[in-house]
């Protein structure tokens, strides 16, 4: 199951990955050098402790006994040293079970033998407690009581400075390798979305880690073998339908002037006519590309859909607009859009019912609505029908042309950052929309 709040970028996840590694190094690296220098530690302090045990031992011994407490109140004043006298009753809490102290119980008893205990607290007193023997007999046994501060090791604050300047260095050049590395990756996602959008992106820097360098090279032959195609296809395209358009000329003449029968010269010009159609599909199929590049230029929707809609008379019917329907756009291209849109309907829908042209906003977008009253097409199908070269004849009979002009239309309103919808109409009938971005760039 994946983590809610684990970042989706590369970049991120990489960095706290290696980050996340770099802290559980360091932390491991100061637990192994504390128990390193535990056992040594605790072998200095027992050697200190039996020092100064034999130290006191050896001053009271030698001192008179009027004298002993002057000796005490020396070392008290001077070392931080206090003895007490060990009684049967006393009441002691034992240190906690750490490594140090475990390793300093065994290195006391060896130095001062084992009957010498440790304790922290002493009759309600905290410290470092050490018994210790200086004459035989139960009023022989002694504590010695040290400051905590020589078992305990505080750390400088110093250092915890100098460890969080490393700590930010070494998380800055994480951050700055990770950066190096995964930039080339955002500029082969930048270039692969602009080649997704059918456009041609510019060739990408060849450089960093051989693998990087390869992908970068794939992606750039691929992009140039893929500008090439298209460059192929539209010229292939362009060729043919012009060598196809001069015989076709010819033949509407020969039509006219060698064909008697007026019913026959009619339906040869019929299909005349519809293979000129097809062809013209198959340049505006080609032609969308060259958008690529030009800059958009301030367009008046409702101007260009009142004149669209004058030229058909009384078979289309454009609705008033009702608020301002400005954009900056391509023209021509959208008028061949909309143009094909109200062809496709007049085609399929007959002249039952005038074709309406409508403007509205949605949601911050402006929409180019189509409206017939034909026979409609069933949704499931509306996908399919904007792929090149398909029709839908199951739905809307009669269908003629190469199944090119909702696919023109569908690279129009891409090219200007929007899309194609074919819906049901109520009441029967299809709405195609022309749906754009109030705001696409230039």
């Amino acid at each position: 199951m994946p983590l809610k709040h684990w970042p989706r970028s590369l970049l991120w996840r990489a960095f706290l990955l290696i980050a996340t590694l770099m802290l559980v190094a360091v932390a491991a690296w100061l637990a192994i050098f504390r128990e390193a220098e535990m056992e040594p530690r605790a072998r200095m302090l027992a050697q200190t402790i039996a020092s100064v045990s034999n130290l006191t031992r050896t001053a009271l011994l030698a001192a008179r006994p009027q004298h002993r407490i002057d000796v005490l109140a020396e070392l008290s004043d001077t070392e931080g040293l206090h003895v007490y006298p060990a009684d049967a009753g006393d009441k002691i809490e034992p240190p906690p079970p750490t490594a140090l102290t475990r390793y300093l119980e065994q290195e006391l008893h060896e130095r001062l033998g084992p009957e010498t205990r440790l304790a922290f607290v002493l009759n309600g007193e905290p410290g470092l407690f050490v018994s210790f023997r200086i004459f035989a007999g139960e009023e022989g046994n002694f504590w010695l009581a040290l400051p905590r501060e020589r078992l305990e090791r505080r750390l400088p604050l110093y250092w915890l400075g100098w460890g969080a300047v490393v700590l930010l260095l070494a998380l800055a050049g994480a951050w700055l390798i990770v950066f190096r590395i995964t930039r080339p990756l955002k500029a082969l996602e930048v270039a692969a979305r602009e080649l997704g959008a059918g456009r041609t992106p510019a060739p990408l820097v060849e450089r960093g880690p051989d693998e990087l360098v390869a992908v970068t090279h794939a992606f750039n032959q691929m992009s140039a073998n893929l500008k090439q195609l298209e460059e192929d296809r539209q010229l292939l395209l362009a060729g043919i339908s012009h060598d196809l358009r001069t015989p076709l000329t010819r033949l509407r003449m020969e039509t006219e002037l060698s064909v008697a029968d007026a019913e026959a010269r009619a339906g040869m010009e019929a299909d005349i006519a519809e293979m000129d159609r097809t062809i013209g599909q198959f340049l505006d199929f080609a032609r969308p590309q060259a958008l690529e590049g030009k800059k958009k230029v301030p367009t008046d929707l409702a101007t260009l859909l009142a004149e669209i809609a004058g030229r058909y008379g009384e078979k289309v019917q454009c609705r008033p607009a009702s608020a301002d329907f400005s954009l900056p756009a391509h023209p021509e291209p959208l008028r061949r859009a909309i143009v094909n849109l109200i062809e496709n309907a007049l085609r399929h829908a007959g002249l039952a019912a005038p074709v309406e042209l409508e403007l509205t906003r949605e949601d911050g977008r402006i929409v180019i609505a189509v409206l017939d009253r034909g026979p409609g097409i069933v949704p499931a199908e509306a996908e399919r029908l904007k792929q090149p070269f398909t029709r839908g004849e199951a739905a809307r009979t009669g269908a003629g042309g190469a199944g090119l002009g909702l696919a023109i239309v569908e690279r129009i309103a891409r090219a200007h950052g929007g899309g194609l919808e074919l819906l049901p109409r109520d009441g029967g009938g299809l709405t195609a929309r022309i749906v754009l971005p109030v705001g696409c760039a230039n």
